[in-house]
């Protein structure tokens, strides 16, 4: 229901019930702020967000309250600008910053610091306080995350993420009134695996990216690239930093139907796998260092003679698809095994068949029955599993609202008690460590038990089955009105993923389902129609072609050893193309060196179908190019840039027609000109008047994304949202201030989330 409230005389419309803060900063009003989370709500602990509310027409006093405990009704009159809530809000910014070391100049978090923000817009610029400042003993998190605990403010955004959002139990708040402390009971490693958000969680630098830390860029001297996670087949989104052609750190991009405001720990740390001493740098042969036009020569005489292609469900689809065009699509082979190749394939039939079933991370939140064919989410895809927990907790404040808990209150999950009612059903044959503690049933079953189990609840739905576990999974998928079926490749049997489709058939309706792929894209991969390694070795020895060409893939990590010993025992050359050394690299006869995921662009295609476009983080190199452009010389195609590329294979696959959508093109123009990953107040070596003129002040050109490497151009929201490299805006720089850029709490980008459904 739709409400009507006045804000310092201006009329907006409002959900009701929607705490007051969360209506003003999605209506451009700012209030300052530390305990409100987009995600996590308030716990009205900082009292920073003070306004007056009257009670009616005929009240001329009203009262100071706290915005965002404050739910809006239809009428409700609020006044932030109000001299004595201005006040107040200073008074308490005065208060919180006591004890506060003011160590700016060598904190990590300055320049993209909420508290920084915060002090700012409440006007706290001198301090009257004379006496000894509280200080704290820091602790040794792990090797993730700093902890600087006297930067704290006792916002209580860590405990309620931790442990009410994403369910740890090794970090609490210890201590009471002006001593409290937050960590865990003794130093060690924190043990969730979505502990990595608590460097974006909090507002003021207690906990932060560890491994930055140590050699860390203020956010203005570091440009950022919009980027997809290389890492799990849910594809979050991605900011990609980088300083002096390295990537120095990776945060949350906000996507609403994925990632919303966190990641997983893999997500966040993962992608620095690319500042390795493991990159491999320039060609070789036999072990011997090449030069790139000999290699190349060499590259092209063995394709010429005659080779099949392996690709890889780590490459982007346009690489793919250029080897495809390369050696022809009856010599493409999927660069995995034939039984991970054809069950890929049938989870993408599965989907393109009924895409409308298909489940996001937010609508997978939303859901009041869940079953979880075979997967072991916390490993497979960790950031669904996190989305999981939002659905039991979404349970859990329902029962608590219908028990007359206070619905705001994180402890209305703890007060629910005995009379919980997760809606998560496990059939896995192992515990997962992050959903069975909420699950309302955990079955432990071998593979096979658990795709005959998903079958007989696909006939209990039609009155069919007499098992009685598969009857009350069925009864409580019925009963639901958002039903969910999670399954995927986690147990390599096409019978757990033929029986999640058919459950979802049964049900209809609203039914969701879930099938999660092993890797970023291997929905992309199956796409492109490849079979899997055993039938490239039978492609080899019927001949003629003998030379094998692989695509970013250590084979030895996707399919048996023995199948992949076969593979290159029947191979008269080898010929691989990576980024990394490792063993296929090694046994291999020629190795060609190519571009990181943070050096190229290129497109993954997720769990839903949907195609994301990631961009070039460090400028490419000429030396060590993206792969597809690599094959385009090799011989696939006079392709210099990645929309030419994209455009032929829409040529030969219209049905891929929503790949050219994922992001705007090269050529695309925004407000002033091209997107700019710099900020404008890094130094001035790329200045105007130095540009063209001293070659280390001409910013290097990018040819595959409106993005320019310079500091001059569009930025903030005048780019559409695929290509947004930050969410700073006027008077904050903070991650919180990705409030600005959605249409609502918790909805879409201005402009849409990035990306475009395939099926």
């Amino acid at each position: 229901m739709t409400v009507k409230i006045t804000i310092d005389g201006r009329t907006i419309e409002a959900k009701d019930g929607e705490d007051l803060l969360a209506v003003c900063l999605a209506n451009g009003i700012d209030i300052p702020y530390f305990c409100w989370h987009g995600a996590l709500g308030s716990a009205g602990a900082c009292r920073q967000c003070a306004v007056r509310v009257y009670g009616g027409p005929e009240d001329d006093v009203g009262k100071i309250v706290m915005s965002c405990m404050t739910p809006v009704s239809d009428g409700l009159r609020v006044s932030v600008a109000d001299q004595e809530a201005s006040n107040f809000r200073a008074r308490v910014i005065e208060w919180l910053m006591i004890n506060h070391p003011h160590d700016c100049p060598v904190c990590e978090e300055a320049g993209s610091c909420h508290l920084q923000d915060m002090t700012i817009a409440t006007g706290h610029h001198s301090r009257r306080y004379q006496f000894d400042k509280r200080t704290h003993r820091n602790q040794d998190l792990g090797p993730l995350l700093t902890h600087e605990m006297n930067r704290c403010i006792a916002c209580y955004r860590c405990t309620r993420f931790y442990r009410d959002y994403a369910g740890g139990r090794d970090l609490d708040a210890f201590g009471s009134h002006g001593n409290v402390y937050f960590g865990r009971a003794e130093d060690g490693v924190l043990e969730s695996p979505f502990a990595g958000n608590l460097a974006e969680v909090c507002p003021t630098g207690v906990f932060n990216d560890k491994g930055w830390s140590q050699h860390y860029a203020r956010k203005w001297d570091m440009k950022a690239t919009p980027s997809i996670c290389p890492h799990c087949a849910v594809g979050c989104n991605l900011f990609v930093a980088e300083r002096g052609g390295q990537v120095r750190r990776v945060q949350n991009r906000y996507h609403s139907a994925l990632n919303g405001y966190f990641l997983c720990d893999r997500g966040r740390f993962g992608p620095l796998h690319v500042v390795s001493e493991r990159r491999l740098t320039s060609p070789r042969r036999g072990g011997s260092a090449l030069s790139d036009h000999d290699a190349i020569n060499a590259a092209q005489q063995l394709i010429a003679a005659g080779a099949i292609g392996i690709g890889s469900p780590r490459a982007s689809l346009e690489a793919n698809a250029a080897l495809r065009r390369l050696v022809g699509p009856e010599r493409f082979f999927a660069g995995v095994s034939d039984v991970e190749a054809r069950l890929t394939r049938r989870m993408a039939e599965l989907l393109r068949a009924r895409p409308s079933q298909i489940a996001s991370l937010s609508e997978i939140e939303r859901c009041d029955a869940v079953l979880v064919l075979g997967e072991q989410l916390t490993d497979s895809a960790p950031r669904m599993a996190l989305a999981l927990r939002q659905a039991s907790r979404g349970a859990e404040r329902e029962l608590a609202a219908q028990k007359g808990v206070h619905q705001w209150l994180d402890q209305a999950v703890r007060v629910a008690g005995e009379g919980r009612r997760s809606p998560i059903m496990l059939a896995t044959p192992l515990p997962d460590s992050t959903l069975d503690p909420i699950a309302t049933l955990a079955l432990r079953r071998d593979p096979l038990q658990i795709a005959a189990l998903g079958h007989a609840v696909a006939a209990a739905l039609t009155g069919r089955n007499e098992d009685r576990d598969a009857s009350d999974i069925a009864r409580a998928l019925q009963a639901a009105k958002r039903p969910l079926i999670i399954a995927g490749s986690g147990l390599g049997l096409a019978d757990t993923v033929e029986a999640a489709a058919a459950i979802a058939a049964a049900l209809g309706g609203d039914a969701r389902i879930a099938l999660i792929a092993p890797e970023a894209n291997s929905f992309g991969l199956a796409l492109l129609s490849g079979e899997g390694i055993e039938a490239a070795t039978a492609a080899l020895r019927r001949g003629p072609a003998r030379h094998v060409i692989v695509l970013e893939n250590d084979l030895f990590e996707r399919a048996p050893r023995a199948s992949v010993e076969q593979l290159l025992g029947a191979a008269d050359e080898v010929i691989a193309l990576d980024c990394l050394d490792n063993e296929t690299t090694q046994r291999a006869h020629l190795v060609l060196p190519v571009a990181s995921f943070s050096e190229q662009a290129g497109s993954y295609v997720n769990y839903e179908g949907r195609a994301q476009r990631f961009f070039a983080a460090v400028p490419p190199s000429a030396d060590v190019p993206a792969s597809w452009r690599r094959l385009a010389t090799l011989g696939a195609g006079p392709f210099t840039a990645l929309d030419q590329l994209i455009d032929a294979i829409l040529a030969e696959r219209p049905d891929l027609a929503g790949l050219k959508g994922a992001a705007p093109e090269a050529s695309c123009q925004c407000a002033h000109g091209h997107g700019t990953r710099t900020p404008r107040p890094l130094s001035g070596r790329t200045a105007d008047d130095r540009a063209g003129r001293d070659p280390a002040a001409t910013p290097p050109a990018d040819p595959d994304s409106a993005l320019g490497f310079g500091m001059e151009g569009s930025r903030g929201r005048e780019l559409p949202p695929a290509l947004l490299t930050g969410y700073d805006t006027h008077g904050l720089h903070s991650a919180n201030a990705v409030t600005r850029f959605v249409e609502e709490i918790n909805g879409p980008l201005r402009g849409g989330d990035p990306g475009a459904r395939l099926f």
